[in-house]
């Protein structure tokens, strides 16, 4: 890697420390959705359970209604979410580009499950299996705090190419 490449990595870091915005690759399952096709805008209007309880499952998105976004395609369950999306979409996209919150906190990048899911101060996260969300949930202040500090040196590697455990993905509807 030359010297320029070198300071635009350094700068892009920088710019990943002061806001998960900033995006690498977006973990993207065989439906071929960011999210497994779920609509990421409307966990936002779910009911959240408290720590310790599954969360309800998230709403199907619709194949005819989707938008683009960190090289992902995401789909929604409406044309209005896809346009509350498209005013802000760092805000509705699940953090750590769709993968798993916990792995991210151990140091990796793994698939991100959409049915495991939370939202902590208005931000979508995701995790990979039950145990994990254990495991995440034990201290979630922590965690993110691990993971924010981890994320700047995961962001610019690859997305994860290995598939959700025990999970069968099911594309958007329509």
């Amino acid at each position: 890697m030359n010297r320029f490449a070198l300071t635009i990595a350094a700068a892009a870091t920088a710019i990943g420390m002061a806001t998960t915005a900033f995006a690498g690759d977006q973990y993207i399952d065989d439906t071929g959705y960011a999210a497994s096709g779920y609509d990421v805008v409307a966990y936002f209007s779910l009911p959240q359970n408290p720590v310790g309880q599954s969360q309800p499952a998230p709403v199907e998105g619709n194949k005819a209604i989707t938008a683009e976004y960190n090289g992902a395609t995401f789909a929604f369950s409406s044309e209005e979410n896809r346009d509350t999306f498209l005013a802000d979409p760092a805000k509705y996209a699940p953090q750590y580009d769709g993968h798993c919150a916990y792995g991210v906190a151990k140091g990796g990048k793994v698939p991100g499950n959409p049915t495991l899911w939370r939202i902590v101060d208005d931000k979508l996260y995701l995790n990979i299996t039950k145990n994990v969300v254990g495991f995440w949930e034990e201290d979630i202040p922590g965690n993110l705090e691990t993971s924010e500090g981890n994320w700047p040196s995961l962001d610019p590697q690859p997305a994860s190419d290995r598939a959700i455990p025990q999970w069968s993905s099911q594309a958007p509807q329509g």
